[in-house]
């Protein structure tokens, strides 16, 4: 893969981060954008930034074989909570991004992380690409509108666009949704670890290190080819980013708790949760005609590193 330049907002939070590290690791050269101070062992450029104000000067400096747009809100819970908030944070800054690229006169690929919420509770599995659109959150809504929006920019104003639904990615830079939650309560001192739901639902789960890979393999075959017809126009593509394997939340606890406690017993509420699907499988056919070499880990290696690492870093602290 060439070296590229690359421009990643929202890089201070947890796929932002991790991107950044592996791309650092490869050799890439990174301008991180952040409303926060820059992260410890950050490795590249930094710029403290809110995202509502202008970026066109930035791009037209930096020159950006991509921009990576990882800044926005990643909880289902609070976008029912506060929708305009969500909304705000989400599209806005989407938008905001899309037309300071349109501005700059740059023509980088610009990516754009969606998520499986956009397809609610599907009528199939696996879910593939080409499934209806059907959210059923404020949070969904909101990232199936930013990806109308990219539609848009690359259609009237000819944007490279790459349009990455992520389904359950989890790492150790994680400090939220379920993997954590688990984990914080599995290190906890009571006797029982309570999962909200049934423990049937089930999700997809992808290393984060993994999903970087993806990531940063899917912008450089996007160039290669961009370069093979001469830097077409206005095209836009939408990749699932899985590991296309079903796993239950109660499969998940059961594993965690291996790991952590094996001692503790996990019981279910039954509640259900606006907002999340029942059921979510990835079909990835396309992601492996795209990346026919890439093999994700497995889950359980996956996350016996996620807890090696938050347990380093407890005995650290």
């Amino acid at each position: 893969m060439r070296q590229m330049r690359l421009l990643i907002t929202g890089c201070s939070g947890f796929l932002g981060r991790t991107i950044a590290q592996v791309a650092a690791r490869r050799g890439h050269a990174i301008l991180g954008i952040s409303r926060s101070s820059k992260p410890a062992g950050w490795l590249g450029e930094y710029l403290q930034k809110a995202l509502a104000s202008d970026l066109d000067r930035i791009i037209r400096d930096f020159v950006p074989d991509a921009i990576l747009h990882l800044a926005g809100p990643a909880s289902v819970n609070s976008s029912f909570v506060a929708p305009l908030s969500d909304l705000n944070a989400s599209v806005l800054t989407w938008i905001n991004t899309l037309d300071s690229v349109r501005r700059s006169g740059v023509l980088p690929l610009v990516l754009f992380p969606s998520s499986a919420a956009v397809y609610g509770n599907a009528a199939n599995l696996p879910i593939s690409e080409d499934a209806p659109i059907a959210p059923i959150s404020p949070y969904g809504f909101h990232k199936a509108a930013c990806e109308l929006l990219a539609l848009e920019y690359s259609e009237c104003f000819g944007l490279q666009t790459l349009v990455c639904r992520f389904f359950s990615v989890f790492g150790p830079d994680q400090h939220h949704l379920l993997v954590w939650d688990l984990y914080k309560q599995l290190a906890g001192p009571d006797s029982v670890v309570w999962l909200e739901g049934k423990g049937t639902e089930s999700r997809d789960y992808l290393d984060a290190n993994d999903a970087a890979t993806v990531v940063l393999e899917l912008i450089g075959e996007r160039l290669r080819l961009n370069d093979e017809q001469s830097c077409q126009r206005g095209q836009m593509s939408v990749v699932n980013v899985a590991s296309g394997k079903e796993i239950s939340v109660l499969h998940l606890a059961e594993r965690l708790r291996d790991l952590t406690a094996p001692e503790k017993r996990i019981r279910c509420r039954g509640i259900e949760r606006r907002g999340a699907p029942e059921r979510w499988q990835a079909n990835i056919d396309r992601l492996r005609s795209l990346l026919p070499d890439w093999e994700p880990k497995s889950f359980t290696r996956g996350l016996a590193d996620c807890v090696t690492e938050w347990q380093n870093r407890q005995h650290v602290a």
